[in-house]
């Protein structure tokens, strides 16, 4: 088993958050976990990505070579096409379709769709209104998790799990808030996957 991940967004989008839940469902597993540090300028509204690499045998190098992601998880459209190149031929991009306009010539939303809707294999949510409809505005992250998670051969449950572990000291309300977001982005990719 191997499965290689890029989470891609803007600072303060919640990718740590995402990385730890998969990384504790990868080692409650029993599985092997790589995971090359936030890069970018995270406090400042900039570019961040990370490189997070999963398997049942021993990971020698915490970053993912291009052509070889299994997964491009992105909290923000733009930022997914960025990261194309490292997609393999087989992989999945995931992304959020809701911008961060942190840049005065942002592109438009039908062009970035446009390259988006060329990858074979994607899912394209927007996963800032979905958390709000859950009464989570904040869980947008965990909408894509769980909107990933439908491409990780690792156990649901596990993810759950991860999601109490992080979110534990904050209350049960936030964890079942946090678990409902990621149930829902799951749901979202197994009723509009598109594979061709």
């Amino acid at each position: 088993m191997k499965l290689d991940i890029i989470l891609a967004g803007v600072g303060g989008q919640g990718i740590l958050s995402i990385a730890t839940v998969i990384g504790y469902a990868a080692l409650e597993s029993g599985l092997h976990l790589k995971q090359a540090e936030v890069h970018g300028m995270s406090q400042r509204g900039g570019d961040v990505q990370s490189h997070l690499r999963i398997s049942d045998r021993e990971i020698f190098s915490d970053l993912i070579p291009q052509g070889e992601a299994d997964i491009i998880l992105s909290v923000e459209p733009m930022e997914s096409l960025r990261y194309l190149p490292y997609l393999s031929q087989e992989g999945w991009l995931v992304t959020n379709t809701t911008p961060y306009k942190n840049i005065s010539d942002y592109p438009s939303m039908d062009k970035i769709l446009e390259q988006i809707n060329k990858v074979p294999r994607h899912i394209a949510i927007d996963a800032d209104a979905l958390a709000k409809e859950l009464d989570n505005s904040r869980g947008m992250n965990m909408v894509m998790a769980g909107a990933a998670s439908l491409f990780m051969d690792l156990d649901f449950e596990k993810l759950k799990a991860g999601i109490r572990y992080i979110f534990g000291r904050k209350g049960e309300e936030v964890v079942e808030k946090n678990i409902a977001t990621l149930e829902a982005g799951r749901k979202f990719s197994q009723e509009h996957r598109n594979d061709r």
